[in-house]
């Protein structure tokens, strides 16, 4: 394999400022501007700059208000009046909190296995139904995370493989959540429609035939940098589109494409991620995209999940951008 095209080394840059759940824009959860490689990286020399430009969170949890549900659709498997508002409470108890992420996972699994029949995931966004149980789904691992205790005891009374699956959600949320650092209210963000799901899955499917980079582990990507494109703003160090790059990154690994078209990103990103690695060494490969173990951790961990059950893609899909304010947490997504 030829050698990575040279770039001039970035100083080192703190964490972002948003962040996903998944791995925060330094305020959400899971998205953030990747960083700089690390001096302990490994011997074969990866390309001098990340993508993302800081070593931090990602930026796909925090963006303004978007509307992505498929309005006309309806609920497709639950009732209408079977639904968790939007605002619905968090349990607080082990046994109610497990009973609430039990069912509520039933029911999106249902759900979405009903959208995915229907052949209408390349139209729109999530119909109603997923839209709103994702969305408690996230809002319950959220809570999780911040209550690593009363976590443990709830997910010792699920099934093996909930547990497992939550185990790694509310690890995932708490690493990108480690990154964040809040920013003040009155900070605007950019956000947007994601392009629907079935979309977005040609184009990660296509990278991986393309450059042997698997599909879910773009998707992780995409999931905590900008929560699948809905984030909008470039990071506070200048990274770009939905798969967040910095420019002199993106010009040499970006072939020629548009940063901000979502393809364009995905075949960016695979290219990227090939060259420092992937798909002989993720870990590795990962670093190189975000210079932060929590993030590659992240990454990992949600690629996992949607490797184990190809609906957790759907879910993460579904999941909304929220952002971390110094006076409290704020959704900017959703319903």
């Amino acid at each position: 394999m030829e050698a990575p095209p040279k770039q001039p080394r970035p100083r080192r840059r703190g964490p972002a400022q948003l962040a996903t759940v998944a791995a925060p824009l330094a305020v959400l959860i899971a998205t953030a501007a990747c960083g700089t490689p690390a001096a302990s990286a490994p011997a074969e020399r990866p390309p001098a700059t990340s993508p993302t430009g800081s070593s931090g969170g990602a930026a796909g949890d925090a963006t303004s208000r978007d509307t992505t549900s498929d309005a006309t659709s309806g609920a497709t498997s639950a009732q209408a009046d079977d639904l968790p508002a939007p605002g619905a409470k968090i349990p607080t108890s082990a046994g109610a909190l497990a009973t609430a992420l039990k069912e509520t996972t039933a029911k999106l699994n249902d759900a979405i296995d009903a959208w995915t029949k229907s052949g209408r995931t390349a139209k729109g966004g999530p119909p109603r139904d997923v839209e709103l149980l994702a969305l408690y789904q996230q809002r319950v691992y959220r809570y999780a995370a911040r209550h690593p205790d009363l976590a443990a005891r709830a997910f010792a009374r699920l099934p093996a493989a909930l547990a497992s699956q939550a185990k790694d959600n509310t690890a995932a949320i708490r690493e990108l959540l480690a990154l964040a650092r809040p920013i003040k209210p009155s900070a605007v963000f950019k956000t947007q429609k994601a392009r629907p799901a079935g979309e977005l899955l040609g184009y990660f499917k296509k990278a991986e035939r393309r450059f042997g980079v698997e599909w879910e582990v773009l998707a992780a990507v995409m999931f905590a940098e900008t929560k699948f494109g809905r984030v909008r703003s470039d990071s506070y160090v200048g990274a770009q589109g939905p798969m967040q790059f910095m420019p002199a990154t993106w010009k040499a690994y970006g072939l020629g494409g548009n940063v901000q078209n979502p393809r364009d990103a995905v075949m960016g990103a695979a290219n990227y991620l090939k060259a420092t690695g992937a798909p002989r060494d993720y870990r590795r490969a990962l670093h190189a995209y975000n210079p932060s173990r929590a993030y590659v951790n992240a990454i990992l961990a949600h690629s996992r999940q949607i490797k184990r059950d190809p609906r957790a893609y759907y879910a993460y899909y579904s999941w909304q951008v929220f952002v971390l304010t110094t006076a409290g947490e704020r959704r900017l997504t959703g319903p």
